[in-house]
């Protein structure tokens, strides 16, 4: 397998041998950083004897409050281990005040495996693509049918009905907390979620960023899903919420041009399905019906979330909180998305 990491940005860096004292499993012979992913940040430490570990933290800078829990992620993969086996072995946590770096961080085991981008950078013909679609809903099937109730650190993590109803207020909150004075209004788009939303149709774990990149594939079978990657957004909720998230991120090649440019994950390669077609073979899986109409508030939501995600980026960009010259896209990012809101409400 290539190894996708780099070189550690000056501005991520960290005091190696302090965390290697704190760790215990011997020296850290290096560290480098993986490019993935716009919000927590990780790293690849190499140990004695080839071994690998993982290594997560928050970004530097001011942070939405909630986020970047790097306690409550290590808490849900360890508590899934027992009941879903795609997830890393986690193997230590430390909090913000006891940690030798000054945040909270977690260490897990490296799943060796391919990890696709936004294109897949490795061989796989259309028919695995095609049957990677089918393992990738069947996954989510199986991920929102893992008895959480079971396990009492996930047990805790629900709270009860009313899950839609806390997701559109509190995204709602979150990007009000986030505004710049570029950002448009969206303040008829929040107001038709707040009118529109359905009950709660049960409770689950869901995972709240299920994408290909977030996916550790067998190198030996591409079709094969080892193990799902950042928990950092995952929660007790509702399955249909999960699953409006995951077609937010899902472009097609018959999308507009900036939604095309917008891709991250390699849904346009040659076999991928439809977002229509993961929808309905995961609704068929689970036993569930929706009308286009009743689909629309979750497709509308998974956009307007993914927004929100976007602007918080964005916010720490426009501040000067980071220099990743890679956020510079995420505002005019955040208004594509808002006029995609609109398209979807309008009908076209």
């Amino acid at each position: 397998m290539s190894d996708e990491s780099r070189p550690v940005r000056d501005e991520d860096a960290f005091d190696v041998v302090a965390v290697a004292e704190w760790l215990g499993h011997g020296p850290i012979e290096s560290v480098r950083q993986f490019p993935g992913g716009a919000s927590n940040l990780t790293y690849l430490l190499h140990m004695q004897q080839g071994h690998e570990l993982i290594l997560r933290r928050p970004p530097t800078g001011t942070k939405a409050k909630g986020a970047h829990d790097m306690g409550r992620e290590f808490r849900i993969q360890h508590g899934l281990a027992s009941i879903f086996p795609q997830v890393a072995e986690m193997v230590a946590y430390c909090t913000e005040d006891d940690s030798p770096i000054g945040s909270e961080l977690y260490v897990m085991e490296r799943v060796d495996g391919l990890i696709p981008r936004r294109e897949f950078g490795f061989d796989i013909s259309a028919g695995q693509v095609d049957a990677l679609c089918g393992a990738a809903a069947d996954t989510l099937v199986a991920l929102h049918s893992a008895d959480v109730m079971s396990v009492p650190e996930l047990a805790a993590m629900a709270k009860g009905d009313g899950y839609v109803r806390r997701q559109v207020g509190g995204w709602t909150t979150r990007l009000a907390n986030a505004a710049t004075d570029d950002m448009g209004d969206w303040s008829d788009i929040t107001a038709w979620l707040d009118a529109n939303q359905p009950a709660d149709v049960g409770q689950c774990m869901i995972h709240n960023d299920y994408r290909f990149d977030n996916m550790v594939l067998d190198a030996d079978d591409p079709t094969r899903i080892k193990a799902l990657l950042d928990w950092e957004l995952a929660t007790v909720g509702d399955p249909l919420m999960d699953l409006g998230g995951a077609m937010a991120y899902w472009v097609e090649p018959g999308d507009d041009d900036f939604f095309l440019m917008f891709r991250r994950q390699p849904t346009t390669a040659p076999g991928m399905w439809t977002r229509r077609r993961f929808r309905d073979h995961y609704l068929d899986a689970r036993g569930l019906s929706l009308t286009e109409e009743q689909w629309l508030f979750y497709e509308v939501f998974g956009l307007f979330r993914l927004a929100v995600i976007a602007q918080q980026i964005w916010y720490r960009y426009f501040h000067k909180q980071t220099h990743n010259e890679a956020y510079a896209a995420f505002g005019p990012a955040v208004g594509y998305l808002e006029s995609r809101c609109r398209r979807l409400l309008a009908g076209h």
